[in-house]
């Protein structure tokens, strides 16, 4: 799996997301940048985000996910 393919999925299914990632295989640094996203609970928003990646996580294409969330950029 490559980082181009995790940002353009979550760019897709997360309207309003902005995504940076790093790290390739199945390793992945996440910076999501949502004014939505950033006003969640930490919990809330790693489900929200872990919600659009099980199925990657359950056949093992993903298996660690770091993750930053930050405001929007209006």
């Amino acid at each position: 799996m490559q980082a181009a393919q995790v940002k353009a999925f979550l760019e897709a299914q997360m309207n309003g997301v902005k995504v940076e990632v790093q790290g390739e295989g199945c390793n992945f640094e996440l910076t999501l940048k949502s004014d939505e996203l950033a006003a969640l609970s930490p919990v809330k928003r790693q489900q929200r985000v872990y919600s659009h990646l099980n199925p990657w996580i359950a056949d093992g294409s993903i298996h660690a996910v770091t993750m930053k969330f930050l405001p929007g950029q209006s």
